[in-house]
């Protein structure tokens, strides 16, 4: 299966980033977590993204960053050049749908915690 990028990843377990990593670790799909907060979320270091590291084969990027802090990550992430872009509750942006859309990225404003419980990821 290919990998996933939790964007907004945290090792706080009151938090849906952390539940999706559990959820995808626990589903034995590979992840990336990215934010910008130090930790190790299931095995997996947080990779920092203020770096905007070069990652490869990133399949499905799912984004736990709200609107107001996405300006600045934006151009990276397509640049990643995933197949999609989840847009969890609350991360939905117009203008990033539009840049991913032209990008020929699918985005999906959608929940990954309920695709993933029903099997639809």
């Amino acid at each position: 299966m290919k990998k996933t990028l939790v964007v907004g990843a945290t090792t706080d377990p009151s938090r849906y980033a952390y539940l999706a990593a559990k959820m995808l670790d626990q589903k034995g799909i590979d992840f990336v977590p990215i934010g910008i907060k130090k930790g190790n979320v299931f095995g997996r270091e947080i990779v920092d993204l203020r770096a905007k590291p070069q990652l490869e084969d990133i399949h499905t990027i799912t984004l736990y960053v709200g609107p107001a802090n996405q300006a600045e990550w934006i151009d990276y992430l397509v640049g990643l050049k995933p197949e999609r872009i989840i847009f969890n509750p609350g991360t939905e942006n117009p203008e990033f749908f539009k840049k991913a859309a032209e990008a020929g990225i699918d985005v999906q404003p959608a929940c990954t915690l309920v695709l993933l419980s029903t099997g639809r990821f």
